[in-house]
C-alpha cells in the first residue's frame, strides 16, 4: 500500500512531536507531501575530501576526515563557547560551537573517526570551523549518498534546535524509504511523451539526491513544468467557469449616448489600439457572461476615453457605472476630466471621497438608489456599505494593484448580479507576470500613443551639473512652460524626506526668486484641501514650478508641464521613474525628463537609469524591472505574497511558463471538463490540489 502523503509529519521516523512542531512553524511543513516538496536551494560536491594542511583562506565549504582529541570550554562576553581540537595525519584545527554545547559534548566521542563539513575561518594562523556538520565515518559511508549534497532551506531557530542540514537529509531519506520512492504520476502520458519528461518518482528522487547533474536538470525541468502547468490550468479553468457560470447583464445595444459622443464630442481621433480595445470590451459586454478584463496602457495612451465610452455603453442599456481610483487626487482628476468630456451630454456624474461633506454624501446615496445618478467616481469611499446602487452595470477600477482582492470583491456584492469589471493600469505588467497573476482575466493592451505626441527626451545628470540644469529650466519657463521637481519618499524616514524636500524647496526658491517665479509645494503631510489648492494653482498656470514628493506619481495631467526633474533618481524603482516621467509630454511641445543622481551608484541603480535613458517603452521597462526586482516587489505590498512558488521562478523559467500555459490551454480546448481517459491523472491531481491547497496559496 502506498504511503498517504497527507500523513502528519509527526509520524515520520526521526521527526516526533517536538521537531514536527518546529518544522510546522519555521518551514510550514505539516505533512509528508509538504516535506517532499521542500526542494533544496543548492547542491554541494561531497566527493572531495581535504587534508588539514591543504586548507587555504579561499576554501569555501570543505569536508575533512579526522578525530577529536580534546574539548575545552572558553569563557566569552556572553556565556561560553565549546572548542574541540580536531586532527588528521597532516595537522590540527579547531571545531567551535557557540550554542548547544551540552548536547554536543555528550553526543561526540574522542579518538573516533568523524567526517566534518562546513566553512572554515583562519584566525591567528589556525583554521577553525564553527558549527560543523559532523557524522561518524562509518555512518557517512552507509548513508544513501549522492555525489551532490542537497542544501535545504533553513532558519536560525532550526539550526539552534539542532535541526541541521544533515538531519534534514536524514529525515528526507526516511521519507523515501517509507514511501519506497514511489509517487503518483501527475501528468498525462501525452504530455510526458510530447515533452520527453521523466516520471514524477524519478524527478523527486533526483531533485533530492541527484545521481548526476544531467538528471538533476531533468528533474528540475519536470517539477517546474508541473508546478506552472497546474497554476495555468487553474487560472484558465477559472476564466472558463467564470464565463459559463457568472452571468453578466448583456448590454444589447450601442445606443444614443455612445453614438452621439463618438460622432460629435470626441476631442480627437481614436488610435487603432483604442478602437481594437473598445471592440474587445463591446464583445464582452454583449455576451451573457460577466466581463472580467484587464486594460493595460502605457502612460498617456488614452485609457480614460476608453473607460468613458465603456461607461456610456452601460448607460445606454439602462445601467449605472462607477470608477474607483486609489487616491483622492486621481479621483478628482478623473471627475474633472469626465465632466469636461460629457458637458454636452445629459448625464449626471458625482464624486465621492473621504473628504466629501455629509450633506453631499446623503444626496449621492439617495440619487444612487433611486437611479438619478449615472456615473459615480471615487476612492475607497465607494466600498462603504452605505453606498448602494439601483443597478450597477459596470465597475472600473484604476491602478488596480493598489486595491486588495477583498476590496474589489466588495464592489461585486453591491448588486444581485455582479457588474461587468474593467480593471485599468498604467503600470505595464510584464507578460510573464500577467500570465501568472492575471491569467484568469482577459487582457487588452493599448500599445500606441495618440498622434502628435513627441517622445519625451530623458537624460541623466549628476548633482555637480545642477547649475546647468537650472539654466535650462529658466529657458523653458521663459517659453511659458512649467516644471515638476520631485523628491523621493521613503516611508521609514518621513522626517528625513520632509527635510530633504524643504531643503530642496529653499534652494530652488533662492535660484528662482519671487515675484518673477512662483513655486507650488505638495507633500504627504499636507491636508487634502491644501494639496488640492496647490495643485490647482499649478494646473491653472499660476505657479511655474511644482516641488513635490511622489504624490503626483499617478494621473496628474498638466499639458503645459514640459520638464520633469527627479531628484535622487537612484532611490526610485523603475516603474516609479516611468510613471513620473509620464506626467510630462502630455501636450504637443517637446518634453524632457532629467534624472539627477549622486556619483555613487550601485550596479542596479546604473541599470535602472540606463534603461530610462534608452527607452520610453513601458513594457520593455517592466521586463527589466521584473529581472531586477523579482515578482513580489513589482506587484506592490498588497500582493507581496505573490507567486510563492516551490521550485519554479517565473523570471528565470519564462520559457517553461510559456510551455506550461500552452499545454494547459491545449488540454482544456480539447477537453474542458477533463473527462477524457487521457486526462484522468490531470483531473485527479487537480482535485487533490483543490482539496489540500489552492492556487491562491501561490497567488495572494
Amino acid at each position: 500500500m502506498a504511503t498517504n502523503l497527507q500523513t502528519p509529519i509527526d509520524y515520520l521516523k526521526g521527526v516526533g512531536p517536538n521537531r514536527a512542531d518546529l518544522l510546522r512553524k519555521e518551514l510550514g511543513i505539516h505533512t509528508y507531501q509538504d516535506l517532499i516538496n521542500l526542494f533544496p536551494n543548492r547542491y554541494l560536491d561531497r566527493t572531495k575530501y581535504y587534508k588539514i594542511n591543504q586548507l587555504n583562506q579561499s576554501t569555501a565549504e570543505v569536508q575533512i576526515i579526522g578525530k577529536i582529541t580534546s574539548f575545552k570550554e572558553v569563557a566569552q562576553k556572553r556565556g561560553k563557547r565549546l572548542v574541540a581540537t580536531f586532527q588528521d595525519e597532516t595537522g590540527t584545527m579547531e571545531l567551535v560551537w557557540f550554542r548547544g554545547q551540552k548536547w554536543i559534548r555528550e553526543a561526540l566521542k574522542k579518538n573516533v573517526p568523524y567526517v566534518i563539513f562546513g566553512k572554515t575561518n583562519l584566525f591567528g594562523g589556525k583554521f577553525s570551523m564553527p558549527h560543523p556538520d559532523i557524522e561518524l565515518k562509518t555512518e557517512h559511508e552507509e548513508n544513501l549518498r549522492s555525489t551532490m549534497q542537497p542544501i535545504y532551506p533553513s532558519t536560525e531557530k532550526l539550526s539552534n534546535k539542532g535541526i541541521t542540514n544533515r538531519m534534514m537529509i536524514k529525515i528526507m531519506q526516511n521519507l523515501f524509504i517509507e514511501t519506497g520512492g514511489k509517487f503518483v504520476e501527475t501528468l498525462s502520458k501525452n504530455i510526458l511523451e510530447n515533452l520527453k519528461i521523466i516520471s514524477k518518482s524519478e524527478a523527486l528522487f533526483n531533485v533530492h539526491f541527484p545521481k548526476s547533474p544531467e538528471l538533476l536538470f531533468k528533474a528540475q525541468f519536470r517539477l517546474k513544468f508541473e508546478e506552472l502547468f497546474y497554476i495555468q490550468l487553474q487560472l484558465i479553468l477559472k476564466n472558463l467557469i467564470h464565463k459559463s457560470k457568472i452571468k453578466g447583464f448583456p448590454f444589447e445595444s450601442v445606443g444614443k449616448l455612445f453614438n452621439t459622443f463618438y460622432k460629435n464630442h470626441l476631442p480627437f481621433e481614436l488610435t487603432g489600439a483604442q478602437k481594437r480595445v473598445l471592440k474587445e470590451i463591446r464583445a464582452d459586454l454583449g455576451s451573457n457572461a460577466q466581463m472580467n478584463r484587464l486594460l493595460q496602457g502605457d502612460v498617456g495612451s488614452g485609457k480614460t476615453i476608453v473607460a468613458l465610452m465603456s461607461m456610456l455603453m452601460a448607460l445606454d442599456n439602462g445601467f449605472q457605472a462607477c470608477l474607483m481610483a486609489p487616491t483622492e487626487i486621481l479621483s478628482v482628476q478623473h471627475y474633472n476630466g469626465l465632466v469636461e468630456l460629457c458637458k454636452d451630454l445629459k448625464i449626471s456624474i458625482k464624486i465621492l471621497t473621504g473628504s466629501s461633506k455629509t450633506s453631499e454624501r446623503r444626496e449621492i446615496h439617495e440619487m444612487l438608489e433611486n437611479g438619478e445618478l449615472d456615473i459615480l467616481i471615487g476612492t475607497h469611499a465607494l466600498l462603504e456599505d452605505k453606498v448602494k446602487f439601483k443597478n450597477l452595470g459596470l465597475a472600473i477600477i484604476d491602478e488596480q494593484h493598489r486595491f486588495g482582492v477583498k476590496q474589489r470583491s466588495k464592489l461585486w456584492k453591491k448588486n444581485t448580479f455582479p457588474p461587468h469589471v474593467l480593471v485599468m493600469t498604467a503600470t505595464p505588467i510584464p507578460r510573464t507576470l500577467a500570465m501568472s497573476v492575471y491569467g484568469d482575466l482577459d487582457i487588452s493592451i493599448i500599445d500606441e500613443l495618440p498622434p502628435g505626441r513627441k517622445a519625451i527626451k530623458t537624460v541623466h545628470r549628476y548633482d555637480s551639473n545642477r547649475l546647468k540644469v537650472f539654466q535650462f529650466l529658466r529657458s523653458e519657463i521663459k517659453k511659458k512652460r512649467q516644471v515638476y521637481i520631485v523628491y523621493p519618499l521613503i516611508q521609514e524616514s518621513a522626517q528625513m524626506d520632509y527635510k530633504d524636500l524643504m531643503d530642496g524647496y529653499e534652494s530652488i526658491a533662492r535660484d528662482f526668486p519671487a515675484p518673477e517665479f512662483q513655486i507650488s509645494i505638495v507633500h504627504g503631510k499636507m491636508k487634502p484641501a491644501d494639496k488640492e489648492f496647490e495643485m490647482q494653482r499649478f494646473i491653472k498656470g499660476q505657479t511655474q514650478i511644482m516641488v513635490a514628493t511622489t504624490v503626483i506619481e499617478v494621473g496628474v495631467n498638466v499639458p503645459n508641464a514640459s520638464v520633469m526633474i527627479i531628484e535622487s533618481a537612484e532611490r526610485f524603482g523603475l516603474s516609479q521613474l516611468h510613471q513620473l516621467r509620464g506626467r510630462v509630454g502630455r501636450g504637443a511641445e517637446q518634453s524632457y525628463c532629467i534624472l539627477m543622481t549622486s556619483h555613487k551608484l550601485s550596479e542596479n541603480s546604473k541599470k535602472r537609469i540606463e534603461t530610462m535613458v534608452r527607452t520610453n517603452d513601458g513594457f520593455e521597462i517592466a521586463e527589466v524591472d521584473l529581472k531586477l526586482r523579482g515578482p513580489g516587489d513589482i506587484m506592490g505590498t498588497q500582493q507581496s505574497g505573490i507567486l510563492n512558488l516551490r521550485i519554479a521562478d517565473i523570471v528565470k523559467d519564462n520559457d517553461i511558463l510559456q510551455h506550461a500555459r500552452y499545454y494547459a490551454k491545449k488540454v482544456l480546448e480539447k477537453d474542458p471538463s477533463l473527462g477524457h481517459a487521457d486526462n484522468a491523472v490531470i483531473l485527479e491531481t487537480y482535485r487533490q490540489m483543490s482539496k489540500y491547497k489552492n492556487i491562491w496559496n501561490y497567488i495572494s
